[in-house]
């Protein structure tokens, strides 16, 4: 059945630390729309200057921005304001998937598995934060509640690592989270539409997958989706990233990030909202693996932000 073509306005840049990220994801989903017949507008977007909404025939916003503002729920409350439909969660849901700590919580409600942590906050005294940092482990891992990318994330092996690792993200104005580090192997899910997608396994080089082993040109990062792990493990894995999912309140899309530890048990790390687009993004290639090209995906994403228009 021919789909419908729409007026999209395709929201990218921002403000956050991941906005060239952002840019390049927005970029690949403007092209991805045109190609499928779509009217397309490029639109970045700040909290001085939301104009972008303001434009005349819009059917859908699509939601192309990364952290703070975009995946944390401000533009989809502008959008909700402005009675347009845009792809992905609700500001609510999104607000809640944006922030690692409300997302732990709201894993241990239902029972699945997370890392031991504790928060730090920018107001703790140096008492204050022995206290909190008192029960952490290490190695630990320790980064901003509400940051994404990996950025600002480190890796721990000492107490005095830890401490310079808060003082530095408090400075920054971070709220931070300390983490126990589980060694192990790095898997994800990508839910699209309410269905988990075939799991897939990080393989960074070294070290562990961060902002650059998510997306230099020519890093030797490996993905594989043949990880050895039987059926009913991945089963497993994939139930409770839809656990997560719903008890977020998610919609449309999402990816969850696991870590599986050496005795073989998965630890729920977050939840992405707004997973990238980008060409080293693992949603689209969970998508691919399951037939869905990159082209029909985005096309998918509006068609499903759209049918909320005729509900």
């Amino acid at each position: 059945m021919e789909r419908t073509r729409l007026n999209i306005t395709v929201l990218m840049g921002g403000i956050s630390s991941e906005r060239d990220i952002s840019l390049q994801s927005g970029e690949a989903i403007a092209a991805a729309l045109e190609r499928k017949g779509h009217t397309v507008r490029r639109r970045d977007i700040s909290p001085d200057d939301t104009s972008a909404l303001d434009e005349q025939e819009i059917d859908v916003v699509f939601i192309a921005l990364h952290g703070e503002f975009g995946e944390s729920g401000e533009v989809q409350q502008l959008c909700e304001d402005s009675g347009l439909v845009y792809t992905g969660s609700s500001p609510h849901a999104s607000l809640l998937g944006m922030d690692k700590i409300a997302t732990k919580r709201r894993a241990e409600a239902i029972g699945v598995p997370t890392p031991q942590w504790c928060r730090v906050e920018e107001f703790s005294d140096m008492i204050e934060r022995a206290n909190y940092l008192e029960g952490a482990s290490l190695p630990c891992v320790v980064k901003p509640v509400t940051g994404g990318s990996s950025v600002g994330v480190y890796i721990c092996e000492t107490q005095d690592e830890r401490e310079q690792a808060v003082r530095t993200l408090l400075g920054e104005g971070e709220e931070v989270l300390v983490e126990k580090c589980i060694r192990g192997r790095e898997l994800t899910v990508g839910i699209l539409d309410s269905e988990p997608l075939d799991l897939l396994e990080i393989l960074p080089s070294e070290g562990f997958y961060d902002y650059d082993a998510k997306y230099a040109d020519g890093t030797p990062t490996q993905y594989t989706f043949e990880h050895g792990l039987d059926a009913e493990q991945v089963a497993a894995i994939q139930a409770d990233a839809m656990k997560v999912f719903d008890a977020l309140g998610c919609r449309d899309l999402a990816r969850v990030d696991f870590m599986l530890d050496e005795d073989g048990n998965h630890w729920l790390l977050e939840i992405n909202t707004i997973p990238g687009f980008t060409s080293h993004s693992l949603v689209p290639m969970a998508a691919a693996r399951s037939g869905i090209e990159f082209d029909d995906l985005v096309d998918r994403l509006a068609h499903m932000a759209s049918r909320r228009l005729e509900d």
